[in-house]
């Protein structure tokens, strides 16, 4: 008998706990695709104003529905240069505070109705045409998940009562003295570290506190030590990662690990003011109990766990907040700066943040334009290596790491995107990942280009040649109208602008026709016979070099005004 209730136990507490976290995924997906750019101009507009830069955190969290997510990215922005210390500090707290929605939504009483809300939303997801109206029912399907996948566990945890040994080991656990609320919030940490999220082990305590199995001292203890045990995500995702990404993760940890100290020193004051908000929001104490289906449920407790964890994470918040900079002096001296300049690298980013597509995609923005700002800084160093009558030798070499620096960015872009393209996407995210995968594409060519033009001038240079006076002149004022028009198209880029076309159409032609002048001009000179056949074929190689400049640049406009 013990042993089949068992089996029921096992059964329906691992199927309820895999509904409730692919409802969360799915509600996660949903919401994203659903805020859309709105989610990405958040991100992009956190700036070192602490109290903006934790709202963002908030905001961002809520429709993400993970903090772990939040700070995984965080991490990776830090770690791509994107995004400064303190910036990423102010983002992490209030990551903390948004991650507290999740409680919120379970005190929502869908409960049974969360089977229909399943299937209801099903049928709009999988007869519907348009996105918007898909990723809003994949949102609301999720929701159903959630509370079907919250009901399964709920009824699970009403057999562990008909298993006297089991249920009194879970009466060991008790928040009763400091020891008992320590002991309960390290299993709380332990929980959360093994399966990887606090909204599992959050579904579980509340499962646990609704069934009358654990107490709601127990139920608010284990949820601080869940606050701990989510930090282990970004932690894992900063192994390997720049300075400056480490001490955000390090962060992380010391802020939720300090709160829960100073917290459980005040415990039993704490959570009698709980007790006290719930009794005046409530009109009954969160021991309240109900019976449902001949079963003694506590209702109240959910809303009581909720307000714990939310109470906590904004006290905690507002304590850190005026202490950032000394925080940010703090981790500089923990975590201290290599002797040699670190290079941030997109493949340092942890691949949980391709959970989160509609922000891996601005991620994956930044580093092409990165490549952008590359090829624009390459097109100046030559300018003046051609100029030199000896080439500085540090410009030389800037120039070919460069060209490598940009090979392996489109290498390990092409890995990103690809992998971001094999997620369910909404129809306008996969097509900006194409059109990126095409942009890196294209600059990786334009710097391969600029590194055969240098080339061309060296190989001279080593044969006893040099171009003419003349001919430098004019490959430096063409390469200045290269530089002009990429310019002009990488300003687009940035700025998103789809009449890019149109409105570097004249810089395009100009480009296109001092070419052609050139390559005239030079061949009437051939006929002079003074030009040394290695410089004349140097030249006519410079010039197809800056076409393809031009080519490549004019197939990013179109990739920017999305054009195929």
């Amino acid at each position: 008998m013990e042993f089949s209730v068992l089996v029921e136990l096992v059964f329906g507490l691992v199927g309820g706990l895999g509904i409730f976290l692919l409802g969360m995924k799915n509600m996660s997906e949903g919401m994203q695709a659903v805020a859309g750019n709105s989610l990405r101009r958040l991100i992009a507009a956190v700036t070192t104003n602490r109290i903006f830069a934790m709202s963002v955190g908030v905001l961002v969290t809520c429709v993400v529905q993970s903090s772990s997510i939040t700070t995984v990215m965080v991490v990776g922005f830090v770690n791509s240069g994107v995004m400064d210390l303190s910036q990423a500090i102010g983002v992490i707290m209030g990551a903390n505070i948004g991650t507290t929605i999740t409680g919120w939504i379970l005190v929502l009483k869908v409960g049974k109705y969360g089977l229909p809300l399943l299937g209801a939303a099903a049928f709009i997801y999988l007869f519907s045409r348009g996105d918007r109206w898909r990723y809003w029912a994949m949102a609301i399907m999720g929701v159903g998940m959630v509370f079907f996948g919250l009901e399964l566990m709920k009824d699970s945890c009403a057999f562990i009562k008909q298993l006297p040994d089991f249920e009194s080991w879970f009466h060991t656990f008790k928040a009763d003295n400091y020891l008992g609320v320590l002991k309960c919030a390290m299993v709380g940490c332990i929980m959360t570290t093994m399966v990887q999220s606090s909204s599992a082990t959050l579904g579980i305590t509340i499962s646990l506190a609704t069934s009358g199995i654990i107490t709601y001292e127990t139920a608010a203890a284990l949820v601080l030590g869940e606050n701990i045990g989510t930090t282990i995500t970004a932690f894992l995702a900063s192994l390997g990662a720049t300075t400056n990404a480490r001490r955000a993760a390090y962060f992380h940890v010391i802020f939720n690990m300090v709160g829960v100290l100073w917290i459980t020193a005040i415990f039993p004051w704490y959570i009698e003011m709980v007790q006290w908000m719930i009794q005046w929001s409530f009109g009954e104490p969160a021991s309240m109990v109900e019976m449902v289906d001949g079963v003694n449920t506590y209702p109240r407790i959910t809303a009581a766990i909720a307000t714990t964890h939310t109470i906590f994470n904004v006290i905690n918040t507002f304590l850190f907040i005026s202490f950032v900079p000394l925080f940010v002096r703090l981790l500089n001296w923990l975590v201290p700066s290599k002797d040699f300049k670190e290079k941030p690298r997109l493949t340092d980013l942890d691949i949980r943040i391709l959970e989160s597509p509609l922000l891996a995609i601005a991620q994956s923005g930044r580093e092409v334009e990165r490549m952008a700002d590359g090829c624009d800084k390459m097109l100046g160093w030559l300018a003046e290596v051609i100029q030199q009558d000896e080439p500085d030798q540090i410009l030389v070499d800037r120039l070919k790491k460069r060209e490598q620096v940009l090979d392996s960015i489109q290498d390990e872009l092409a890995v990103y995107i690809t992998n971001l393209l094999s997620g369910n996407l909404p129809h306008a995210t996969a097509d900006e990942a194409r059109r990126q995968l095409r942009m890196a594409d294209e600059y990786e060519s334009i710097s391969d280009y600029l590194a055969d033009l240098d080339k061309f001038d060296r190989k001279l240079r080593r044969d006893g040649f040099r171009f003419t006076e003349e001919q430098r002149n004019d490959l430096v004022a063409l390469n200045k109208d290269a530089v002009a028009y990429l310019r002009e198209v990488n300003d687009s880029l940035q700025k998103g602008d789809p009449n890019v076309v149109t409105k570097t159409s004249p810089l395009s032609k100009r480009v296109r026709t001092q070419i052609k002048l050139l390559r005239r001009k030079h061949l009437e000179d051939l006929s002079g016979g003074q030009t040394p056949p290695m410089v004349s074929v140097a030249f006519l190689a410079s010039l197809n070099a800056f076409t393809r400049v031009h080519d490549h640049t004019h197939n990013i406009a179109e990739a920017i005004a999305g054009e195929r």
